[in-house]
């Protein structure tokens, strides 16, 4: 018997839910904009139906001005995908919906980022590549570390 084909196709990408805060107000705009930013990634997965998963890829992007302690821009994105993967099973199918998925996912988030901040009157927001696979391979390794030291 042969190996069944695998398969890992794009359904639909999405965007999921798109936010932006500025707490400051235009008070904002009086400060010289040397922001620290600060990017938070997540990624979550839901099997919708047989071999058919949801991706939802979060970024969390604050940027500090005045010191690094008022908040001068918030921005949150959900982008989503959905994607088959078939003949995909067990720690394949982990790293695939965690790395492969949220590598198609970023620039999206990341175009919709930059597009929102600049629509606020911000400077553009170029935001680096993500490296997916050390991500996986780091969360992997704590997850190791806390199973041990439990």
């Amino acid at each position: 018997m042969s190996q069944p084909e695998k398969e890992f196709a794009i359904q639909r990408l999405y965007l999921k839910d798109l936010s932006l805060e500025t707490p400051m107000g235009p008070e904002v705009f009086k400060q010289q904009w040397k922001p620290k930013v600060h990017l938070d990634v997540n990624t979550k997965n839901n099997a919708l139906e047989k071999e058919i998963y949801e991706v939802v890829l979060t970024l969390t992007i604050t940027a500090k001005v005045d010191e690094g302690d008022k908040t001068g821009f918030l921005v949150e994105v959900h982008q989503a995908g959905i994607f088959t993967c078939k003949g995909i099973e067990g720690d394949e199918l982990r790293h695939v919906l965690s790395t492969v998925a949220p590598n198609v996912l970023f620039p999206y988030a990341r175009e919709a980022v930059d597009s929102l901040v600049t629509k606020a009157s911000f400077p553009p927001l170029m935001l680096a590549p993500i490296n997916f696979d050390a991500l996986y391979q780091q969360a992997l390794q704590e997850q190791d570390t806390q199973e041990a030291t439990h």
